[in-house]
């Protein structure tokens, strides 16, 4: 099981950087937002603060550097170069899910990017599916120790697993395991999807079961349908994967009906979103953190300087946006009548 686990980790990085997974005919939402343009800022750019706090720990940036990876050389490689510029910036930055690792102690090292990085805001992850085969607190607690985490991302993809070959899609009464985890763990628990969206209704039950924090994890990015159909070697599971190409719910969406369904839970914008300015509008729409994978994947797989590039620039754009906006911090940008829909 551990070494299939290894492979499909090698397959997924393989996909993502080689192959179209992006979806194709549904956005992450945000093109029907727009900032209205202030002409005199009465700003100092330099000025601008868009420091934060996020489950008991500063950022200097709301940015997250998603879960991707873990468990081969490569994903190594790519880890310890997003640590090390989550560091160098103030970013929260999460691994991808850890199964493989509790499985395989022998990679371990591929996850453990906290000597890189002794001060970020640092998420553990695991697949919630795990929790009817097997899983319990011990396997949960071993990934957050492993990488001396400071909250569990536990993932919610009932899509992938359909269209995954030998996927694991016995999703039977998981609320309740999630519930037991979260009343257990030391730590906080965050509930995300991978690419298809918690939509309001969902994210209350899951708060309900003592989820800390919800990473809509929206649909108009990777499509990981697309990704597991393309690592299919079963004509059915291909075309599964084609079908399902572009399902889910955008993450404007998602974003919006879960914050004002819970206005006060630690939110997290991802799925999709690709530059500073839809950072700023998902950040307007009631995010507390926005997190990108892909764009941090591209950069990974080239340089720990091409992340660090990617970084400067998103700080730039979201900057640009506080100011044209008149926005001095993320307070400010969250105004009344500064974003609207068009």
């Amino acid at each position: 099981m551990s070494t299939e686990t290894q492979n499909r980790k090698a397959d997924h990085l393989r996909v993502c950087l080689d192959d179209d997974v992006q979806c194709q005919n549904i956005t992450n939402g945000l093109e029907h937002y727009r900032f209205n343009h202030c002409c005199l800022p009465e700003l100092d750019l330099a000025e601008i603060d868009f420091s934060t706090r996020f489950l008991g720990k500063d950022l200097k940036l709301p940015l997250l550097i998603s879960s991707m990876t873990g468990g081969t050389e490569q994903a190594r490689i790519l880890n310890t170069r997003l640590a090390v510029a989550a560091q160098a910036f103030g970013l929260a930055m999460g691994v991808g899910s850890q199964r493989v690792a509790v499985e395989s102690p022998q990679v371990e090292h591929t996850f453990a990017v906290r000597k890189y990085a002794p001060d970020i805001l640092l998420f553990a992850n695991l697949g919630a599916v795990q929790l009817n085969y097997g899983y319990g607190l011990a396997q949960a607690q071993k990934a957050v120790d492993l990488l001396e985490a400071d909250a569990l991302i536990l993932h919610l993809n009932p899509l992938q697993e359909c269209v995954q070959t030998r996927g694991d899609r016995n999703f039977s009464g998981l609320l309740k395991r999630i519930e037991e985890v979260c009343r257990q763990l030391p730590v906080p628990v965050i509930a995300k999807e991978v690419g298809n969206g918690i939509s309001a209704p969902m994210a209350r039950r899951l708060l309900s079961a003592g989820v800390a924090a919800i990473d809509v994890a929206g649909a108009g990015g990777t499509s990981w349908a697309k990704v597991e159909g393309a690592r299919a070697t079963d004509l059915r599971q291909r075309r599964l994967g084609q079908t399902f190409a572009d399902w889910g719910l955008p993450t404007a969406e998602c974003l919006v009906s879960v914050r004002r369904s819970a206005p006060q839970v630690p939110l997290i914008a991802s799925g999709g979103l690709r530059d500073g300015l839809e950072v700023a509008k998902a950040l307007a729409l009631g995010a507390d953190l926005v997190g990108l994978a892909w764009p941090f994947l591209q950069a990974a797989s080239l340089s720990e300087e091409s992340v660090f590039e990617l970084v400067e620039l998103l700080r730039d754009e979201l900057l640009t946006v506080a100011f044209c906006t008149g926005s001095a911090n993320l307070s400010a940008l969250r105004a009344p009548g500064l974003l609207e829909r068009v």
